[in-house]
């Protein structure tokens, strides 16, 4: 199935994509189809259960107030976040959803708002919404997966085997990295420049770099909210904001001409990027998927670094980065996955270095090789890393863990660009390590907070 890079790049909310964004988008989609059948006016009641994962830390990850909202009318990337605290409590008070703001249906969230430890087969995230008349008859179900980044699939799409309905086409159709620089030598094009071309078949030039520019500048916005933002995030841990008092320090102090002050200075400032991010998805506020809400600090922190930073960054740069490091999303999701459900936080934070790595390295002018080698860096260096939020809330480790691998990033990109390209093992070995290491581990590593560090936590 062709992937477009703006369905790794999507504006939300935090805190998860899988487990926030994709299921409110999947309330939303069942609501359009309550709509395509007009049963909107005759739903009297709503059921919704979810299992595996999203049962596990739905709570934490506010997926149950996801659900809602999207049965509401919202979708994840035109919401106002800020509205989402009052609509719930009116609910909570009413016991009334109003659905698609239209349609008052009852609704008792202890009742109606079922969590189960089952997990269904087709993935660990998964949901279900039921309607029924007055008299209680059911008038339309349907079940759901969340499958990271916010894409979603229902039971027909995942069950069916049916080619999907955007079936088009590319010019440059890859599968493996291998296939991905065959197309640029045989072509002679850069990364940036074939997936650019992969892209017109949806809309044009102009329209892919004004929808990527504007990718970025969400990405930016988020950066400066979570630099301005302080307090208490969310969710009972007490976590501190730390990225805005890390900004004013890292701005008061002189620049000092000594060359491991100079390190450590670059070191700061994409750390406090990242934090700056990871903050505002952990508190709930807009955000871009990069690929995931999970890892969405990586790629800005590389990217805005660059940005600042690098004498005659342009639009043109940015742009291209991401196209470069949507390729390297694209060959992650295909051949392993960008859900921590799936394979644990490797598939998060592990693609989403290898794409900032690459991402980078072209703006840099590196060849395709030496692109590719920065991504396998990128990844190699994140494999088995479990996904094991503490409380279920996308906090500890995963803030400090963005910060990190941001830094990983960067190094990789150099050690790639410092080579000629060839190299021991090649990013589809990784990606494939990756996607056999996540179905080895144990499912309490992956995003159900059963295990590592969410058990393990001391309480003081």
């Amino acid at each position: 199935m062709p992937i477009s890079v703006f369905e790794l790049f999507k504006i939300g909310v935090g805190p998860s994509s899988s487990h926030t964004v994709g299921p409110m988008q999947a309330a939303h989609d069942y609501l359009q189809e309550l709509r395509d059948r007009h049963l909107v006016g005759d739903v009297a009641r709503i059921t919704v259960k979810l299992f595996g994962s999203l049962s596990s830390t739905g709570i934490g990850h506010g997926t149950d107030r996801a659900v809602i909202m999207g049965l509401m009318g919202e979708r994840p990337d035109s919401i106002n976040p800020e509205v989402i605290a009052g609509d719930i409590d009116t609910l909570l008070e009413t016991r009334q959803l109003l659905l698609g703001r239209e349609q008052p249906v009852r609704y008792i969230w202890d009742e109606d708002m079922q969590f189960h430890d089952e997990r269904l087969e087709y993935h660990p995230n998964a949901m279900s919404i039921h309607a029924f008349s007055q008299n209680g008859e059911m008038l339309y179900e349907n079940t759901y997966y969340s499958i990271g980044g916010g894409f979603v699939v229902d039971h027909v799409q995942a069950t069916s085997g049916l080619p999907p309905v955007d079936d088009v086409a590319l010019p440059y159709n890859f599968d493996t990295a291998v296939e991905l620089l065959s197309l640029c030598k045989q072509h002679n094009m850069r990364i940036s420049e074939l997936m650019m071309a992969n892209e017109l078949v949806w809309r044009s030039e102009q329209d892919v770099r004004d929808r990527l520019w504007n990718i970025w500048k969400a990405m930016c916005d988020c950066i400066d909210q979570g630099l301005t933002n302080e307090g208490i995030l969310p969710g009972g841990l007490n976590v501190k904001r730390r990225a805005r008092k890390l900004h004013q320090r890292l701005q008061q102090v002189e620049q000092d001409p000594c060359l491991i002050a100079s390190t450590f200075s670059a070191m700061e400032w994409v750390n406090i990027f990242a934090l700056a991010v990871n903050e505002e998805n952990a508190a709930g506020g807009r955000m871009v998927t990069a690929p995931t809400n999970g890892a969405a600090g990586i790629i800005p922190a590389v990217l805005h670094y660059y940005m600042k930073f690098q004498p005659g960054a342009c639009e043109r740069d940015a742009v291209d980065f991401l196209l470069t490091a949507g390729a390297i999303g694209i060959l992650c999701k295909k051949n392993a996955s960008i859900s921590g459900a799936e394979v644990g936080c490797q598939g998060e934070v592990g693609s989403a270095c290898a794409m900032a790595a690459a991402g980078l390295a072209e703006v840099m002018g590196g060849t395709p090789e030496q692109v590719e080698n920065a991504a396998e860096i990128g990844l190699e260096h994140n494999l088995g890393l479990t996904c094991d939020p503490v409380g279920g809330l996308v906090q500890v480790p995963c803030i400090e863990r963005n910060a990190i691998a941001t830094v990983k990033a960067i190094n990789a990109a150099q050690l790639g660009l410092r080579g000629d390209g060839q190299h021991f093992i090649s990013l589809d070995k990784v990606i494939r390590t990756m996607r056999d290491t996540g179905r080895d581990m144990q499912d309490k590593y992956k995003e159900t907070s059963k295990g590592g560090l969410a058990v393990n936590t001391i309480e003081c």
